[in-house]
């Protein structure tokens, strides 16, 4: 009952301070305007959507929930990032300040203690060092995974709440009351913030709220027991968070074999192929919500195959995403490029 609560408090307090934050970015000016390159909405978009997610999450837990060294240090780099998110938004970082801003969230998270625990991991003088570089890696990564997929309305809240779901699945299985706690708090948050996210977009997560939701799901899948039955139980994550993972390596790819930067905006994204393709903004966020469902579901049987069974798996979802990327990788698609993150197609 305490995690319908959460739910149901978290997705309230949504629904509430989002339309209170578009009124606040409208009258102030913090808004996403249509530049004629790769922002082509109709009319300039509210911004602060990721701090109505972020509030509605904290309060949440503030209320519901008591805090201990792990939540507070998922706070506190959450915080770290919903500040970098608000700075970029009101103007502009360079990727390098972008950067150095997350590996800031990273360390306070391994201050924590939130780190990837691998047994067989070799240690430096007792500090498990490949651990730390490992979990820096995977924290970023994720953290700008979910930017670089906050192109289209409602895909990246969708996406997210969806990945929630089922991080709090496997929590709750498994007996990490704190991080269930944490995700279906996130996850309520996400789903009331929707209600004006969804197409067309009222309001914009932003670079703020995206990074936010990238950290915070990184950050909670390096805890819930994944390799209790095997070894490659360790990857569920991954499929959980396959579909920004995929359209970041997709976006990597393509870029670099047009011999653009790979931090260099450009429609790469597999939402805007399929976009050409002739398929809607909710039809594709549909299908992103699906497959994120669908990934999550078999992560939780690759938690229970043998290690050559979950080999198997992971190997025959591996080459039906590298069929995929070679699919929508071969739509034509203008030559349009800039350092931007973010188009929305009406």
């Amino acid at each position: 009952m305490i995690y319908l609560f959460a739910l149901l408090l978290s997705f309230s307090l949504a629904l509430y301070t989002t339309p209170v934050m578009r009124e606040a970015a409208l009258r102030f000016g913090i808004v996403d305007r249509p530049d004629g390159v790769l922002k082509d909405h109709a009319a300039p978009v509210a911004y602060l959507g990721g701090l109505a997610v972020y509030l509605s999450f904290l309060i949440t837990l503030a209320l519901v929930f008591e805090f201990n060294l792990q939540v507070i240090a998922i706070l506190l780099a959450g915080t770290i990032i919903i500040i970098l998110g608000l700075v970029d938004d009101f103007g502009f970082l360079t990727p390098g300040i972008k950067l150095f801003g997350q590996l800031i969230a990273v360390w306070v998270l391994i201050k924590g203690g939130l780190h990837i625990h691998w047994v067989f991991l070799p240690t430096t003088y007792g500090v498990p060092v490949i651990a730390y570089i490992l979990s820096a890696f995977w924290l970023v990564g994720v953290t700008n995974a979910f930017n670089i997929i906050d192109i289209m309305d409602g895909l990246a809240s969708t996406v997210g709440a969806v990945a929630c779901l089922m991080f709090f699945g496997v929590a709750y299985l498994n007996g990490y009351h704190v991080i269930a706690a944490m995700t279906i708090a996130l996850a309520g948050s996400l789903m009331g913030f929707l209600r004006y996210n969804r197409n067309p977009a009222q309001i914009f997560l932003g670079d703020t709220g995206a990074m936010f939701i990238g950290m915070m799901l990184g950050s909670l899948a390096m805890i819930g027991g994944y390799t209790r039955q095997n070894h490659v139980g360790i990857l569920a994550p991954v499929l959980i968070l396959g579909v920004p993972i995929f359209d970041t390596f997709l976006v990597m790819a393509l870029r670099w074999m047009k011999g653009q930067p790979a931090m260099w905006g450009s429609p790469d994204h597999y939402a805007l192929r399929l976009r050409k393709m002739g398929l809607s903004v909710n039809a594709i966020v549909a299908i992103s919500g699906a497959v994120t469902l669908a990934l999550g579901l078999l992560s939780f049987f690759l938690m229970r195959l043998s290690d050559v069974g979950g080999m198997i798996l992971c190997g025959a979802v591996g080459l039906v995403g590298l069929g995929v990327a070679i699919w929508v990788g071969r739509v034509k698609m203008p030559d349009k490029s800039r350092v931007a993150e973010v188009e929305r197609p009406r």
